[in-house]
């Protein structure tokens, strides 16, 4: 026998052993749709006893297995069914032909056959045959069910009386002498009248009424038998049939201990009516209740009846003494080169038993000896379900582990150089299913959540190959996935050499096809999350930017219908209420104004070994409509922190909330979200954007300051004016928005006021710009200004040097400024040295920035 069942357990030799096979040309799906309902019958209680068959189905089954029948009975085939199409009577000899040569194929074990006709009508499928059934359609088989039940039953009445046969002493008969096939030759010649012989012949006999007596439904009778064939062949050293009734026996004592049965759910079994009931009260016609003893039999016969619960109770194994026989009957199989296909399926069963006594390591101590038996020349398909079984088997104990390691096996088998045409698909489909026992899973978001899980170098090597399946696949998006993730969640344990080779494959891979952010789903429904870049580059730190000085929005005070809102109706409270919310989720206290360009400022870092080059990053934004503006950048090899500011412009008013930022790295475009960020620091990232207000461009009479007085404005100029002297300044005010100015104010605000001033140091006449109110977009007014000089310099001898160093500025909403470029920080103010020769002490440097202060009927004001 060279071809295992891994699907073997012990309850199996309770059963008998059906085939079902189409005859002809049978459409395969309708086949498997009968076959589905011809097995659920899978157990048939005996009419007039209490007890059921039990009937193991198979649509595929080699003879030269059915040639070890008398060894393991259930290995035995003892029903045929034959599934065929027939259209016509023409058709019907030739049908009826082949079905009698599938019978003489089973011929010498077959208890009975039947054989399922469907589409033919007419005067042949009338005719009443006990084996032969005619269906009009493979629809139209109601009592498909009821035949089988039927066929089942008749081939009870044979199994019966073979039993009945087998089991009577028959005194003076010669017994003869039951052979596996490599055996028969290595008795020819022997003295068949030598004790040693009879003996042999005997033991093998008890053995084989034992495995009758239990596809019989009689456990006790069988345990019997089983111990006397035990001690028989003990005594002439035959191990192999040796080995066959310690199995059996331990079999026996499975199907008593644990009626459910080993296989798990899927084989899951309804406990017979005979081991329900107490069984020791059945009785048959002369009938005794004795207590078995296998020492004391002897080798003439047995007791007629030997079902009794005190003879149950003293022949059946323990749960312990069922894995020392299983032991040992192994042990005995091992002696023979031939039985290498019994030792293996009895380890298979062990280990199930094993599975369902909690004993894990005795059964990978089954599943170790299983791994070396020689079972010859195998082909490719036998071994692949041999290492998946395997890997099944150590899944079933717990080791997950060396379960994957199997499957990987089978996977790499499935693509064997010797193979013509390498199934990738199966390899890849069992790739996957080793991702658990490595504790790899294909969702970034399972790395995120604290230390690293598994062996790294191997969960490497695994991503390598299904990036290499899939692309032998033809299915270079599923590559590119599976590398990204490579890169993402594996980025800490690759060297610098990796990388570099990891990111070419990864270019290389979407220059055909770029990566995204959609949800690859498999054909078997397995759905693969996107891959965002969260370490390319690596982000710490998340700020929002207030506008410049001269863009930001400011309340307008003291206009009419603003009230004093309050969330407390007490006046004070010594009681601060603080949010235990997320930072992400405060709100920032400055404003963003619709139509102008925000900035967000990111402080990141390349971990990579060589430059990194990220394009087309930008925001993320909700709340309301949001206009990006990407950017592309180059980080130096492991830059360290580098401050990259993104950009954008809200086109509507409300409150707007930075999700996270979009990239495009080595051909992935990732959407990357603050919440999936890992220690990302964030002082809030939720801004009131307020309604669009009107933009002033001012210029002057006057040329530029070459400096900035005290504040990061650049539209400013200084002027030098002695004490008493006065000079006019002209200010340009420009609508350069898109809003129309409805109301203009100005005012002024004096610094370093170290000196009382005389009179008024500004003065201005508003009267003939209001009067070209409203001012629309593009139009301007000009405001005149005179600047007075009146300082009293008594008392204060350092008065002019503090002055020459500060001067005097006006400062209040200067207009515009041009954006901070990207990558660059803000510029700092700088104090400039004022020069202190003693031939400057006659004058003074006013620095003047221009303020107006503008609002459109809105309870806020441009500070632009």
């Amino acid at each position: 026998m060279s071809v295992p069942d891994y699907m073997q357990c012990a309850e199996d030799h309770q059963t008998v052993l059906v085939v079902v096979q189409p005859v002809g040309i049978v459409p395969e799906d309708q086949f498997f749709r009968i076959y589905k309902r011809i097995s659920s019958v899978n157990q048939v209680n005996v009419r007039d006893t209490q007890r059921a068959l039990f009937i193991r189905y198979r649509h595929h089954y080699p003879p030269e297995n059915n040639e070890w029948g008398d060894f393991q009975t259930h290995r035995k085939v003892v029903g045929l069914i034959s599934v065929t199409s027939c259209t016509s009577a023409k058709e019907w000899p030739q049908t009826a032909e082949r079905f009698h040569g599938q019978k003489e194929l089973f011929g010498s074990t077959l208890y009975d056959s039947r054989l399922l006709v469907f589409g033919l009508q007419g005067d042949i499928a009338e005719q009443q045959r006990t084996d032969v059934a005619f269906y009009p359609s493979y629809d139209n088989c109601p009592d498909v069910e009821k035949r089988v039940e039927d066929f089942v039953e008749s081939i009870f009445i044979v199994l019966e009386s073979k039993r009945l046969d087998r089991a009577t002493d028959k005194s003076g008969d010669k017994i003869p002498l039951l052979c596996v096939p490599f055996e028969k030759k290595d008795f020819v010649g022997l003295d068949t009248d030598s004790r040693h012989y009879k003996k042999r012949c005997q033991g093998r006999m008890r053995k084989h009424v034992g495995d009758l007596c239990l596809q019989a439904g009689m456990l006790q009778d069988a345990l019997v038998h089983y111990h006397m064939a035990v001690e028989l062949l003990r005594s002439v050293n035959d191990f192999l049939w040796l080995g066959a009734a310690l199995e059996g026996l331990c079999s026996a004592s499975v199907i008593f201990h644990y009626p459910g049965g080993t296989a798990g759910k899927s084989g899951a079994r309804k406990p017979s009516i005979s081991a329900a009931t107490d069984t020791g009260k059945r009785h048959r016609p002369g009938a005794q209740e004795v207590l078995i003893d296998p020492g004391a039999l002897t080798t003439s016969g047995i007791s007629a009846d030997t079902s009794s619960e005190i003879g149950r109770a003293k022949n059946c194994l323990s749960q312990e003494d069922i894995i020392e026989k299983y032991k040992e009957a192994i042990s005995y199989y091992g002696k023979y080169k031939n039985a290498g296909v019994i030792e293996l399926e009895a380890c298979v069963k062990a280990v199930r038993v094993l599975a369902i006594q909690k004993r894990a390591m005795e059964a990978s101590e089954f599943l170790q000896n299983a791994v070396y038996i020689n079972l010859g020349q195998l082909s490719e398909e036998e071994k692949i379900q041999r290492y998946s079984v395997l890997s099944e088997l150590y899944e079933l104990i717990g080791f997950h582990r060396k379960s994957a390691f199997f499957k990987r096996v089978a996977a790499m088998q499935c693509v064997a150089p010797t193979i013509p045409d390498p199934g990738w698909k199966a390899c890849y489909r069992l790739l996957l299913e080793t991702l658990p026992g490595y504790s790899l899973s294909l969702d970034p978001k399972d790395f995120s959540k604290g230390t690293h899980r598994g062996w790294a170098a191997v969960q490497m090597r695994l991503l390598h190959e299904l990036v290499y399946a899939s692309r032998r696949m033809g299915n270079p998006g599923l590559s590119v996935r599976h590398l990204s993730f490579l890169l993402q969640t594996m980025l800490d344990f690759l060297s610098d050499q990796e990388k570099k080779e990891v990111t070419q494959s990864l270019e290389n891979y979407t220059s055909k096809c770029p990566g995204g952010m959609n949800i690859i789903t498999l054909p078997d429904g397995l759905k693969l999350p996107p891959v965002p870049f969260t370490k390319l580059p690596i982000v710490k730190s998340v700020s929002l930017l207030n506008l410049p000085a001269s863009l930001r929005p400011h309340k307008v005070k003291g206009l009419p219908g603003q009230g004093v809102t309050s969330a407390s109706p007490f006046i004070y409270s010594p009681i601060t209420l603080h949010s235990r919310g997320d930072d992400r989720t405060k709100k920032i206290d400055f404003q963003w104004v619709q139509g102008d360009v925000c900035e967000v400022q990111l402080m990141v870092y390349n971990p990579m070994p060589f430059e990194l080059r990220v394009e087309n990053m930008g925001l993320l934004m909700s709340g309301v409509e949001f206009e990006s503006l990407p950017a592309a950048l180059s980080l130096p090899a492991e830059s360290g922190l580098y401050p990259v500011t993104l950009v954008g412009v809200p086109r509507t008013a409300g409150n707007i909330t930075v999700n996270g930022y979009h990239t495009s790295v080595f051909g992935v475009s990732s959407d990357c979200l603050l919440d999936s960020l890992v220690g990302v620091k964030s002082s809030g990232c939720t801004v009131e954007v307020v309604p669009s207000l009107p933009r002033l461009q001012l210029s002057t009479s006057l040329p530029r300051s070459a400096r900035l007085c005290g504040e990061d404005l650049s539209s400013s100029v200084c002027l030098q004016l002695f004490n008493g002297e006065t000079q006019q300044l002209v200010i340009t005010l420009e609508n350069i928005g898109s809003e129309t100015l409805n109301t203009l104010e100005l005012s002024s605000k004096t610094l370093t006021t170290k000196e009382k001033l005389f009179g008024d140091f500004l003065s201005w006449d508003l009267q003939d710009a209001l009067s070209r109110l409203p001012l629309k977009p593009g139009q301007a007014v000009t405001v005149p200004v005179d600047i007075h000089a009146k300082l009293d310099f008594s008392g204060q001898e350092n008065l002019l040097q503090d002055l020459n160093d500060d001067g005097i500025s006006v400062t209040g909403l200067p207009i515009s400024s041009p954006l901070r470029q990207v990558l660059k920080p803000r510029p700092e103010n700088k104090q400039v040295n004022a020069d202190t020769s003693k031939s400057e002490y006659n004058h003074v440097k006013v620095g003047i920035i221009p303020f107006c202060s503008i609002y459109n009927g809105r309870n806020t004001s441009s500070n632009l």
